[in-house]
């Protein structure tokens, strides 16, 4: 069994609930199909995470209106209600979180895909971010996840050797790359189930 002494916690999907629905299912009138096609065809998530990874939000609304002048209005949406956006806390995971601290056992440190220009309104609205040892943000580093670059960052400043830590992001891809180096990822898909996967590491919560 693997000596786990540290837990790298991503945000977004884990512990706070963010969804661009809550804005657009209301503009489209419900029509979820028109919202989706919006969403993989104008303000695309490939598109918000070039953000995430430090691209000015001015600039990239300027330019994604330019190329779809049509869709002004619902473009500008996108980060002008950015704040509707953002859900609450995913308490189950909260709980989870607050016991592995408890627990003094484990370095806890976050990485997040996250802007930079918006992650002070999440610093402001959740105290829970303030328990972290630390909080890689994307945004800051000017690249993010799945790339190598952003996981080798929060491990040489933390000091956290990859076989030693879990990783918890909801994003398949992201837990490829950390098991590809070396981390051990577990991807989140509730807070019970979290629960059971991390008893395969022998921790109990």
């Amino acid at each position: 069994m693997k000596k786990i002494d540290t837990f790298i916690f991503d945000l977004g999907g884990v512990l706070i609930d963010w969804n661009p629905e809550y804005v657009y299912l209301n503009e489209f009138n419900g029509d979820r199909e028109k919202m989706q096609w919006f969403f993989d065809n104008i303000c695309t998530m490939d598109w918000n995470e070039n953000q995430d990874a430090g691209y000015p939000i001015a600039k990239a609304t300027e330019e994604r209106v330019a190329m779809f002048p049509e869709y002004e209005d619902l473009i500008r949406i996108y980060y002008g209600r950015w704040v509707e956006m953002l859900g609450g806390a995913i308490s189950g995971t909260v709980d989870i979180l607050k016991k592995v601290i408890a627990s003094k056992k484990y370095k806890v440190v976050a990485l997040t895909n996250w802007s930079n220009e918006t992650f002070p309104i999440a610093l402001e609205r959740f105290e829970f971010l303030h328990w972290f040892e630390g909080i890689v943000v994307s945004g800051d580093e000017k690249t993010r996840k799945p790339y190598n670059d952003i996981f080798n960052i929060t491990l040489n400043r933390y000091d956290i050797l990859a076989e030693n830590s879990i990783f918890i992001d909801d994003n398949a891809r992201n837990i490829e790359a950390a098991n590809n180096l070396g981390i051990n990822g577990i991807q989140f898909k509730s807070p019970e189930t979290l629960i059971k996967d991390l008893k395969k590491f022998n921790i109990n919560i």
